[in-house]
């Protein structure tokens, strides 16, 4: 998709090709929420956060957030988002817009990321 015609806002939900990649990070076409704020998606940049399958030991992990399929986040399984794999993509990188998730969904999601960049 030509990164001139689209747009992907804060609280939505892409399909975007994360490769290449190297070692740990999550790989392949999958699914990202963007996070990052209407300052800095006037760039061509976006702060994205990965979602890879649900597997119930993810739920030991506090960086790890949960999210269920329905109409409008268009999830087809249960999902998670994975903090530490936050990155910033190109917009060449986006393919489909899925859907969007609620306002308190991107506040836990904030609070996983402030959680795994704050000194304790």
């Amino acid at each position: 998709m030509s990164s001139s015609k689209i747009y992907p806002k804060q609280c939505e939900i892409w399909k975007i090709n994360l490769d290449p990649t190297l070692g740990s990070e999550m790989k392949k076409t999958r699914p990202v929420i963007i996070i990052s704020n209407s300052i800095v998606n006037k760039s061509s940049l976006r702060i994205v956060v990965p979602l890879t399958g649900y597997k119930p030991d993810d739920d030991q992990w506090d960086w790890k957030i949960k999210i269920t399929p329905d109409n409008i986040n268009g999830l087809t399984k249960d999902s998670v988002v994975d903090a530490l794999n936050i990155r910033s993509v190109s917009l060449d990188r986006f393919q489909q817009k899925l859907g969007v998730i609620s306002v308190d969904k991107l506040l836990e999601i904030q609070n996983a990321v402030t959680m795994i960049i704050e000194e304790i």
